[in-house]
């Protein structure tokens, strides 16, 4: 446990030295009040710490041990009810997506709502650990449904309203955070261990990449649909 704050302190430790060094050193300036970013600086590494720790005695033996648990149901269907709800509650959760969905609201002046982001992502990260748990279970190569994916993220970048095509690309990037990561992972490497002829490796890991190409998807596609339903009210008489 030591070694790991240890190691804590030395993966923060560059940001600091960059941070002190373009303060002082090129901007010539003290910092407002030392002691406030001292103790904040202190309680990032203790937060990092208590996560890490965490996620070794917590989320990754609980996402294996659920994924090797529910293989011995006599139907896969409870595999794929996990995988949809674990996607959507972890993405709910996540810090970084609730912080874009705030700035997005206020960045576009009533275009967009923050909770219908988050709901549009959540759906989406759900589809795509479904998808890439059957893709697990039935053992397919990851190349057909990645460049399926991406096909389809651009054709809809071609269709979509302007404003949002940016907004999708930095939704699909931060629903892989902190929260959704180590469980996803977990349950990809149980998944791949007990099922026989599946390699660890090669089959374990990759449902992050669903989770990111899918909310790209589902913002566009709502975006979409939203213009199309707003131009056909503009007809109506």
């Amino acid at each position: 446990m030591i070694l790991d704050l240890f190691g804590m302190l030395r993966d923060v430790l560059p940001i600091i030295l960059v941070i002190l060094f373009f303060q002082y050193a090129v901007l010539r300036r003290p910092l407002a009040s030392p002691v406030k970013v001292g103790v904040g600086f202190a309680l990032v590494i203790i937060g990092l710490y208590a996560f890490v720790v965490g996620l070794k005695l917590g989320l990754f033996p609980i996402g294996q041990r659920m994924a090797e648990q529910l293989i011995t149901f006599d139907t896969w269907l409870w595999v794929y009810l996990f995988a949809f709800a674990i996607g959507f509650a972890t993405t709910m959760a996540e810090p970084a997506l609730i912080a874009v969905g705030q700035q997005a609201e206020e960045a576009a002046a009533g275009k967009i709502q923050g909770n219908a982001i988050r709901l549009l992502v959540a759906v989406g990260v759900a589809i795509g650990i479904t998808i890439g748990v059957h893709r697990i279970i039935s053992g397919d190569s990851i190349h057909h449904y990645i460049i399926g994916g991406y096909l389809l993220v651009i054709v809809l970048t071609a269709l979509a309203p302007r404003y949002i095509v940016a907004l999708a690309f930095d939704l699909g990037g931060v629903t892989t955070s902190e929260v959704t990561v180590p469980l996803v992972t977990a349950l990809g490497i149980g998944l791949a261990g007990q099922i026989e002829g599946r390699s660890v490796l090669i089959d374990g890991f990759g449902l992050i990449a669903f989770a990111s190409i899918f909310p790209i998807v589902t913002v566009m596609s709502y975006a979409i649909l939203m213009e199309r339903v707003a131009h056909w009210r503009e007809k109506r008489p």
